[in-house]
């Protein structure tokens, strides 16, 4: 009797855990902005300025490198600051930021700094993939809006720096 309940257990655990890694969301936020890459790039790059105009992410220690484990606070919509630490697997300059973070199985992210090269100035996506058990349980409604912000106060960081 024990032996059936063991192994009933065991593989409902090992489905909840397949479930949690297989359960994705996916966020997206896409500007228009009149200034080449490179300009872009240098905002983003500047770890040290983000209080100054990023309204989500509000503190990265460190800079940017492959490999570099860099503590980041980001902030909610009710002004709860959220720390984590992203790790940079991908730095194409003018073109890419890529960092994961999380804790495996419980909730995981990879998101991307996109910058695309258009008539007229660059196209930046923010894009990010969380996976986890944690997303069945957690609002995440609020990252998209939070990312589309961030995206239009580089805008105009990249404005200001160039006037």
């Amino acid at each position: 009797m024990f032996r059936k309940f063991l192994i009933y257990g065991v593989s409902a655990g090992a489905l909840l855990l397949g479930a949690s890694l297989l359960t994705t969301k996916t966020f997206q936020a896409e500007i228009m902005i009149s200034a080449p890459p490179e300009k872009i790039w240098s905002v983003l790059m500047e770890t040290g300025s983000y209080p100054d105009w990023n309204p989500t992410v509000v503190e990265v220690k460190g800079q940017y490198k492959v490999g570099a484990r860099l503590p980041t606070k980001v902030k909610d919509p009710a002004g709860e600051i959220l720390e984590m630490t992203n790790t940079v697997i991908t730095l194409s300059p003018n073109r890419e930021l890529r960092q994961t973070g999380g804790t495996f199985g419980i909730i995981t992210f990879d998101h991307q700094w996109l910058l695309e090269p258009v008539q007229g100035g660059t196209k930046v996506t923010q894009y990010e993939v969380d996976r986890g058990a944690l997303l069945w349980f957690w609002n995440s409604d609020w990252i998209e809006p939070a990312y589309l912000k961030a995206s239009e106060a580089l805008a105009k960081r990249v404005s200001e720096i160039e006037n």
